[in-house]
């Protein structure tokens, strides 16, 4: 065979096989399963997904879900964007960010009002860090680089006119980790949420810095309501499925009404037993919680005009730039039930 007819049929056959590979990967992605990346499934600010199959709303609706769990929002938002899962349950900040890169995501569901995260500082570094204002020269720690605790940071330094160049951000991931960061002196303050907060408060290794559990703390601290964790989709996914859409969010309204009209232990006894070794402690904890989620899964009328203004306030990729609020959430499937 000459050289260049064996060349041709040897980029005929590659070309084969990436198309027949593509083609399992459309089918896979479209077989009805929907894969969902949770930034920390154990996480009470993320408690609507776990509680939503546990409750079993997601077969109710004839949904064929997957839950996946990332330490960190950032890592679920790049699976969602190379295709890896269909959605994502973590912050909507990240909607605008992902606007300002060319990318078009949006929120269909929102669970928390506010952002349910508290930076907590080292019991050993209390005495010098008494505020944000303190910060300079201190190592602060964060789920990941580029995740909503790092830019709630950043904002959060940058009204005392510190830049994030003066103090080290230090991805320690969550729960576990997180803890174990406080506790071997590698970070003096970090942002997390509970029940990683109880227990650190419980063993007296950290106190809270700043509290952005409530409306009234996140108002003090952000300005207004800093609408946070949420499912989020890729528009042209959602564009797409629509019904798919619709079901996975009458399924996640059916949990916020379970979680506004039943009590934080009868809450805890739906949720796995891994998730609450020290049961009187995870109560507690999802007691102080419950004011964050929302009723009806829509976007607060301040929402987004908040979170675009404090991630102006410290991201250059954000500062000055056009950002259509409008395409990074959507109602329409909430408001429809």
């Amino acid at each position: 065979m000459h050289p260049m007819s064996r060349k041709i049929r040897s980029f005929a056959l590659a070309s084969a096989v990436l198309f027949g590979l593509a083609s399992q990967g459309a089918m896979a992605a479209d077989s009805g399963k929907i894969t969902i990346m949770v930034g920390g499934i154990t996480k009470l600010i993320y408690l609507p997904a776990k509680l939503t199959e546990q409750l079993g709303y997601f077969k109710d609706e004839g949904l064929d879900v997957e839950l996946l769990s990332q330490p960190a929002g950032v890592d679920a938002e790049n699976e969602l964007l190379a295709g890896a899962v269909q959605a994502v349950v973590g912050f909507y900040d990240h909607t605008i960010d992902l606007q300002t890169k060319g990318k078009d995501v949006k929120a269909i569901v929102v669970f928390g009002q506010v952002p349910g995260e508290v930076e907590m500082v080292s019991t050993k570094a209390a005495g010098s860090l008494k505020s944000m204002a303190d910060v300079k020269g201190k190592t602060l720690g964060v789920t990941g680089l580029g995740s909503s605790t790092s830019f709630l940071t950043q904002y959060l330094a940058s009204v005392h006119g510190i830049a994030s160049s003066q103090y080290t951000m230090l991805p320690v991931g969550a729960d576990a980790s997180f803890i174990a960061a406080v506790k071997q002196s590698r970070i003096d303050a970090g942002m997390t949420t509970e029940p990683t907060v109880s227990k650190l408060l419980a063993t007296g290794d950290a106190k809270v810095l700043v509290d952005m559990r409530s409306v009234e703390g996140t108002k003090a601290a952000l300005g207004g309501t800093y609408p946070a964790s949420s499912l989020y989709v890729q528009s042209a996914w959602v564009d797409s499925h629509k019904a798919e859409a619709a079901k996975l969010a009458h399924a996640f309204l059916r949990t916020m009404q379970f979680i506004h009209t039943h009590s934080a232990e009868e809450i805890a006894a739906k949720m796995p037993a891994d998730y609450q070794k020290d049961k009187a402690l995870y109560v507690g904890a999802l007691k102080a919680s419950l004011p964050m989620y929302t009723v009806d899964g829509k976007m607060p009328a301040d929402g987004p005009e908040t979170v675009l203004k404090v991630l102006s306030g410290f991201n250059p990729a954000v500062k000055g730039k056009h950002v259509d609020l409008s395409k990074t959430y959507t109602n329409e499937f909430v408001a429809a039930k």
